[in-house]
């Protein structure tokens, strides 16, 4: 028979890579959790998808010219994803072509590159190491520059909250008001991209949006004010990863698709049981109507 201590903290203290996992994902789960609420309430959900691959062709082709090299996948990935940022801006106000449409034009092009890319002069382990990551081979210098990406992006987040909340809800009035908010989805776009560098450094490309959104999503579910939704964000993600971890070790699963599986059943069960609009509260309030 398991003790609680075998099933919920043994793995992390016997072993060093998955105490380097957990403190990736923890640090991942600062980052990207607020931004992937942020882009729930912007209403730009599939943006974080498209940007995801938009950083494929950079890592590719600094994978092709410096092999496994941290710096320089990181350096490729954000010079990759800020160029479709800056393309899809300029699409956007030189057409008629909304802003969903345009990352959606340039994601296709930037993924169907980077798979042609590795392919081509990689391998298939390759590619499969960018689309779905190795957390449990993260290393001290990854796990400085999770670190450094989630400390820029609180910190980057906190200067800019007054900008950002108010184009996330009136974007429209924000702008006519002179507050700047071109600058602010700018730098905004930034952060996203900058955060799906470090993901995909741990749980892959495909992986590291999960992460981002199911959690963000989640909390819509529970919560109505916005410091309820950052804390149930942040700690659903917080547990996503520290619950996949222990899902894969002892079940024995790859990591990556575990802490999004659980993230996943995160978000079913808020959508079963939260308390904003969940299912079975739902019905539960109709059934009291009714009586």
């Amino acid at each position: 028979m398991h003790s609680l201590y075998e099933w919920l903290w043994q793995p992390f203290a016997e072993f060093a890579f998955m105490r380097h996992a957990l403190i990736g994902c923890l640090a991942l789960a600062m980052g990207c959790a607020p931004i992937g609420l942020l882009l729930v309430l912007r209403r730009m959900s599939l943006v974080g998808d498209a940007m995801s691959h938009a950083i494929l062709p950079g890592a590719a082709i600094a994978f092709i010219a410096q092999g496994l090299s941290l710096v320089a996948m990181s350096i490729g990935g954000l010079i990759a994803g800020v160029v479709v940022v800056v393309l899809a801006g300029w699409v956007t106000r030189q057409t008629q072509l909304k802003e969903d449409a345009s990352f959606a034009a340039f994601y296709l092009l930037s993924l169907a590159t980077g798979v042609l890319l590795v392919s081509k002069w990689g391998k298939n382990v390759d590619l499969l190491h960018f689309l779905f990551g190795a957390v449990l081979a993260v290393d001290p210098a990854a796990l400085l520059l999770v670190a450094g990406i989630a400390s820029f992006t609180l910190l980057t987040l906190a200067l800019l909250y007054r900008p950002l909340v108010l184009e996330s809800f009136d974007p429209d009035f924000f702008r006519a008001m002179g507050g700047g908010g071109a600058v602010a989805h700018f730098v905004f776009l930034i952060l996203v991209v900058l955060n799906l560098v470090a993901g995909f450094q741990a749980l892959g490309t495909l992986m590291a949006v999960g992460l981002m959104m199911l959690p963000a999503t989640s909390a819509r579910l529970w919560a109505a004010q916005l410091p309820g939704l950052f804390a149930v964000s942040l700690g659903l993600a917080g547990l996503s990863g520290y619950l996949g971890l222990l899902l894969s070790y002892h079940a024995d699963l790859p990591s990556g698709p575990s802490i999004i599986l659980v993230a996943g059943l995160g978000y079913m069960l808020s959508l079963l049981l939260g308390s904003q609009g969940g299912l079975l509260w739902k019905v539960w309030r109709l059934r009291h109507l009714e009586a």
